[in-house]
């Protein structure tokens, strides 16, 4: 399996290289990531749950999916490309906004990441990945809200601190 690098960035998203993933996520070296939030018709957000194989937060529930952009790759662009590798699906997405999060984990690994936040519409059924997704489903924004409160061990860290940024945005910009 070839290595994958992500793409080192300051605060404001100026590239300043390129670092094999792990290294990046053991040395918590800040670098550009996308998270796309996919939702229905019902305004239900789709959810996944990662596979029991990831090599960090297996089995925990996060948004539709996320990961790092490559090299000479838009936002929009890695983003289709996880759903369709993730989900099975690809969907229109635009950008909601950026942030900087920093979220360790119990391996020794860091999330370090200025992510960039893309949402897009499907009313279908994905065609899930096993190698990435263990299980997924539609959930109201507020239902997942209250239950990363009564569960947060459910969920990945990273998706408790987008998710409350997320929540956020569709409150204060609802039509």
């Amino acid at each position: 399996m070839q290595e994958e690098y992500v793409i080192l960035v300051n605060e404001d998203n100026e590239e300043l290289g390129t670092m094999p993933k792990m290294e990046a996520h053991e040395k918590a070296v800040l670098h550009r990531a996308f998270s796309v939030f996919v939702m229905n018709n019902q305004g239900e957000t789709m959810l996944q749950q990662r596979a029991a194989e990831k090599y960090h937060s297996p089995l925990l529930w996060t948004n539709t999916c996320c990961s790092h952009q490559r090299l000479g790759e838009s936002n929009i662009e890695a983003g289709k490309r996880r759903l369709q590798e993730e989900m099975g699906f690809v969907t229109e997405l635009k950008e909601l906004f950026s942030f900087v999060y920093k979220a360790p984990f119990d391996n020794g690994l860091t999330e370090h990441e200025l992510d960039h936040v893309l949402i897009g519409t499907y009313a279908g059924e994905p065609h899930i990945n096993p190698e990435e997704v263990a299980n997924w489903k539609w959930m109201k924004p507020a239902a997942i809200k209250e239950d990363i409160q009564r569960h947060p061990e459910n969920y990945t860290a990273w998706f408790k601190i987008i998710f409350e940024k997320f929540y956020n945005h569709l409150i204060h910009n609802a039509a």
